[in-house]
C-alpha cells in the first residue's frame, strides 16, 4: 500500500472517529470502530467498470469474512463532482441488485459535496453524509437491523442530526471537515 493509500485511509479513519462517532451522527459506529472491524478499500483510477468489478469484490469479500463488519470504499481519483457520483451510486446499486445482495448489504453514500434534495450547499445538515473523499459505505443488513432494533427512539437520529449540525453551523462543520485532510 503507498503512503498516499496510507493517508487517506488514515484521514478517513479520523473523519470517523471525531465526525461520525465524535459528534454521534451514527449511534451504531463507535463499535466497529473500537473493534477495529472495519474494512477501509482505497479504490484508484476512474473506470466504472473496474470500480463495478471492485465493488463486486468487495461484496465477496465480506461475504467470506464475518470479522469484517462493514467496508468503506474511497475514491480519492474518481466521482469529484456530486453529479458524477450520483451517478457512480446508481451504478452501483444497480449491481447490488443484479448480484442479489439486496437484503444481504446496504449502500450508504458519501460525499465532500454530498447535497440532500431541497438542500441549499451551505445547509450544515449535509454534513451528516460529507466526506473526505467520495466513498460507499458498505453495510451488513442484518447487523444494521439488530442495532435499529436495540436502539431506542431510532426516528430521532436524523432530526437530532440537523438540528445539532444546525447549531454547530456551515462554516464550523467545513473547517472540521477541512482539517482532517489538512
Amino acid at each position: 500500500m503507498s503512503n498516499t493509500e496510507l493517508t487517506i485511509i488514515q484521514q478517513t479513519k479520523n473523519w470517523v472517529q471525531e465526525i461520525v462517532i465524535g459528534l454521534n451522527l451514527c449511534p451504531f459506529a463507535a463499535q466497529p470502530f473500537q473493534k477495529d472491524t472495519i474494512e477501509y478499500t482505497v479504490i484508484t483510477g476512474d473506470s466504472i467498470e473496474q470500480h463495478l468489478q471492485q465493488l463486486a469484490d468487495s461484496f465477496h469479500l465480506l461475504d467470506d469474512n464475518p470479522g469484517i463488519e462493514t467496508s468503506l470504499l474511497i475514491y480519492p481519483d474518481a466521482y469529484q463532482t456530486f453529479d458524477d457520483y450520483l451517478d457512480w451510486l446508481d451504478y452501483a446499486n444497480h449491481l447490488l441488485e443484479d448480484l442479489n445482495y439486496i437484503g444481504c448489504y446496504q449502500i450508504a453514500s458519501f460525499h465532500p459535496d454530498y447535497r440532500f434534495a431541497g438542500s441549499t450547499k451551505s445547509d450544515a445538515s449535509n454534513f451528516t453524509n460529507r466526506s473526505p473523499w467520495p466513498m460507499l459505505h458498505l453495510i451488513r443488513e442484518h447487523s444494521l437491523e439488530a442495532a435499529i432494533t436495540a436502539y431506542p427512539d431510532i426516528e430521532q437520529v436524523p432530526k437530532n442530526n440537523i438540528k445539532k449540525l444546525q447549531e454547530i453551523g456551515y462554516q464550523e462543520m467545513q473547517k472540521k471537515l477541512k482539517n482532517i485532510t489538512s
